[in-house]
Parts: C-alpha cells; structure tokens; sequence
C-alpha cells in the first residue's frame, strides 16, 4: 500500500513538472508568435509601400499618357489605365494583408499578454494556497506539539500519581504486616506465658502428688503398727497409760494419704495385715 502510494505521489509530481515546462514552452511559443507576427506585419507594410509606389508610378504613367495627343496615345492610355487598375489591385491586396498581419499580431500580443497575466495569478494563488497550507501545517505541527506535550505531562502525572498510591499501598501493607508480627508475637509471647504457667502448675502438681505419694507408706505403717499394739494383751495399768497416746494419734488421720488404695482389699479382723509396698 505504502509503495502504491509513493507511486502515486511521484507520477503526480512528475506531471506537475511536465506541465510547468509545457507553460514555460508555451510562454515562449507565444512571445515568438507575437514576434513573428510584428515582423510580417513589417514586411507586409513594405510590400503594401511598394504596391502603393507602383500605383502611383502607374498612375503617373497614365496621366503622361492621356497628355499624349498622338494616334498611338489612344493605347498608351488603355494600357496605362490597365496597370493603374492592377496596380491598385495589388496595393489594395497588400494593404487588406497589413491590416489582417496587423489583427493577427494583435490577437496574438493579447493572448500573450492574457497568457501571462493567467499565469501570473495563477503563481499568485498558487503561492497564497502554498503559504495557507503552510501555515495551516505549522499550526498543525504547533497544536500537535502542545497535545503531544500535554500528554506527556498527563502520563507523567499518572505514573507519579501510581507510584505514589504504590508507595502508599506498600506502606500499609508493610504496616500491616508489622502489626500482624506484633500481634503474632504478642499471641505466641502470650501462648509461651500461659504454657510456662501450665508447665509451672503441672509441676507443682506432681511435686504434690509425689509428695503425697511419699506420704503415703508412712501413713499405711502407722496404721499397720496401730491394730499390732491394739491386740496385745497388758496389764490394766499399762493399758490406762497408753490411752492418752492412742487419743493423740488422730494426728495421723489428717493426712489424706492415710487412705487405703481402691485395688486392696479390707484387713480382716483378728489379722495382721500386710505392709504395703511403697510406690516407686
């Protein structure tokens, strides 16, 4: 398409230079048309000069002639008669020639000169529509220019405009994910607090129940050693002794580790029961 088009724009350029050489040729052929025209108008005056210079000469011969009184005069003046009257033939065929030369160079001498004032106003209007598209193209350009900088102005403020919201958007997200690490540490600080707190009671917990399970043999000996003593038999007086001992001995039943496990089975009575064996 594009070669097509340059085609195109060279056959008409080429046109344009052929037709501004065809004017030129043109312009000349009508300046030596007129020219030529002026000179046969000067030859044919000088044709018309001699035949009115041999009218005249005829007619003086005639004249000569008619004062003649001799018998031959007769013919001298018939035949002088006859070249006046072909002597005024001919002046008057070269004067009709002068003046139509004459027409002649003048139409040809106004044609040149309307050829050339054509051509004139033409290179006039010419001019003034090459200096209008010209200026229209500078306008163009210019107002292209200003759009063109315009926009570039308004891209620049828009990508000013997104880096600026980008930036914005990566701040809150980096705020964002600040106080997500806070809070997540906060959480886990929180979580390792009450984790230690629950180690912490765990431990003291099984302090205790270790300590209670430490308790426990010393209790079940008390109570083994308790039901030995109740059956000995003594002696009144021994027996009166000992009681104030046996009524302290609640002391031992404070401790809740005195209980018997839940899997052994009652002492019977009238038997020693067996020592339990303390927990490892």
């Amino acid at each position: 398409m594009a070669a097509r088009k340059q085609t195109a724009v060279n056959t008409v350029a080429s046109l344009e230079q052929q037709l501004a050489q065809l004017k030129t040729q043109l312009s000349k052929a009508r300046a030596a048309q007129a020219a030529d025209a002026v000179k046969a108008v000067a030859g044919l005056a000088k044709d018309a000069a001699k035949a009115t210079a041999a009218l005249k000469a005829a007619q003086t011969k005639l004249t000569a002639a008619a004062k003649k009184k001799t018998p031959g005069s007769a013919k001298q003046v018939a035949a002088a008669k006859a070249a006046v009257a072909a002597a005024k033939k001919d002046a008057a065929a070269a004067k009709a020639a002068v003046v139509s030369a004459k027409k002649e160079a003048a139409a040809a001498k106004a044609a040149a000169k309307l050829a050339a004032a054509h051509d004139k106003a033409v290179a006039k209007a010419e001019a003034a529509v090459a200096k209008r598209l010209k200026a229209a193209a500078k306008k163009s350009a210019a107002k292209s220019k200003v759009a063109e900088k315009k926009a570039a102005a308004k891209a620049k403020l828009a990508a000013k405009k997104a880096a600026a919201k980008a930036k914005l958007a990566a701040k809150k997200q980096a705020a964002k994910a600040k106080a997500a690490a806070k809070k997540a540490a906060l959480k886990k600080k929180a979580a390792d607090k009450k984790a230690a707190i629950k180690a912490k009671l765990a431990a003291k917990k099984a302090a205790a129940k270790a300590k209670v399970a430490a308790k426990k043999p010393a209790a079940k000996k008390a109570a083994v050693a308790k039901p030995a003593a109740a059956k000995k038999p003594a002696a009144p007086k021994a027996a009166a002794a000992k009681k104030p001992a046996v009524k302290k001995a609640p002391a031992v039943k404070k401790a809740p580790a005195a209980k018997k496990p839940a899997g052994a089975a009652p002492a019977k009575r009238g038997r020693k029961p067996k020592a339990a064996v303390p927990a490892a």
